[in-house]
Parts: structure tokens; C-alpha cells; sequence
């Protein structure tokens, strides 16, 4: 049964039919169809997801795995419970959300991944490398970065992993918005989106 909010096999929801909470970051619709291709999961796909954010990415990928599972990790409990909201909008129901720091939390997963998706996170560099033995191989991570900063210290990290088949592509996106009576193309934030395989 096709969920009634977002009836399509596709991806790209609406950002709007997402519950939102101030100052909880989202990724916007564009900018998660390339993270979601680069994923490349498969129907029984288990995927972490370590700063779920609001949860569009569970929600997502849930939807395009059917068999699969997805674990959202959140360190905030008032994000998490967002997340779970969002998951019930949509009749997501193959969703586990941890509430817990990474990398801190890894280890009492039960199930280890064949895609990560690293959304977040201060200590970039340790959650990759903390990762990356849970990883089955072959598996792929993929993660974003938003400034030089954390672009480097993916790159970087990924090199000393001996990740195979790193790609990084840039989004550059503008939406047509209506201010008054005019219309204006307004930029998304552009996001650096890197991803590497264990083979």
C-alpha cells in the first residue's frame, strides 16, 4: 500500500510535508536525491544514518527499501522523537531510532550496515573511522560537508581508510521563489556530498 501523503515509488518529498522543529537542520529535497544516488541501495538495503536530522533521509530511503533497515542516530531526544514523527506521517515503519552520540553509540547496533550516511557530527573524522569496521563489504559511506573544514577531514579520512571509488560532487541548486508580485531564483545552500567504497 502506497503511503497516502506521498503516493509515488520515486523520492524527492516535498520539503514542506515534513514536520519541522526550529533550528533542526533538513535536507533539502534536491540536495537528498544526490545524496540518496549516491547511496545506490538496494530493496533490503541496511543503512545507518548518523545525524538524522529531521528524519527526511530515514524517511526516504525507508520508503525505497522496503525490505530493508534503516537506523536513524540522533543525540537529541527531541529530535528523535521528530524523527519517529516523521516516520508515522509517512507509514514508515522499517525505522529504528537510536538516541545517542556518535561514535559512541556504534557499537550497540546490532545490525551492521552496508551504507552509512553521515549527515552531521563534530568529530568528523573519528565517526568515520569508528565506522568503517561496522561497514560490510562491499558497503559504501556516504556524507556531506558544508565547509572546507569538514570537506578536507572527509577527503582526508576516506584516503586513509583506502576507500575505493571516492566521488565528490557539489550541489548547486536555485528554486524559483515568489517575493510580492515577482518571482526570483533563490540558492540552496551548496553541500559538498563525498562517498567511498570498502571492497
Amino acid at each position: 500500500m502506497p503511503c497516502q501523503l506521498w503516493p509515488f515509488t520515486t523520492p524527492g518529498i516535498s520539503d514542506e510535508l515534513f514536520e519541522q522543529l526550529p533550528g533542526i537542520p533538513m535536507s533539502k529535497r534536491e540536495t537528498r536525491l544526490l545524496l540518496i544516488a549516491q547511496l545506490r541501495l538496494q530493496q533490503d538495503s541496511v543503512l545507518w544514518d548518523i545525524g538524522a536530522g529531521t528524519g527526511t533521509i530515514p524517511v526516504e530511503t525507508g520508503l525505497l527499501c522496503p525490505q530493508g533497515r534503516i537506523v536513524a542516530i540522533e543525540r537529541d531526544e527531541e529530535v528523535a522523537s521528530l524523527i519517529r514523527r516523521n516516520c508515522d506521517r509517512f507509514e514508515v515503519q522499517n525505522v529504528d531510532v537510536i538516541v545517542g552520540s556518535a561514535p559512541e553509540c556504534l557499537q550497540d547496533i546490532v545490525q551492521a550496515p552496508q551504507r552509512v550516511c553521515i549527515e552531521g557530527g563534530r568529530p568528523i573524522k573519528v565517526i568515520l573511522q569508528q565506522v568503517w569496521p561496522h561497514l560490510q563489504s562491499p558497503g559504501r559511506v556516504v556524507a556531506t560537508a558544508v565547509s572546507l573544514e569538514s570537506l578536507y577531514a572527509i577527503s582526508e579520512t576516506l584516503a586513509q581508510l583506502q576507500a575505493r571509488n571516492i566521488e565528490v560532487v557539489q550541489s548547486v541548486i536555485n528554486r524559483l521563489e515568489t517575493r510580492g508580485q515577482h518571482q526570483f531564483f533563490a540558492a540552496v545552500d551548496p553541500t559538498f556530498i563525498l562517498s567511498g567504497e570498502k571492497l
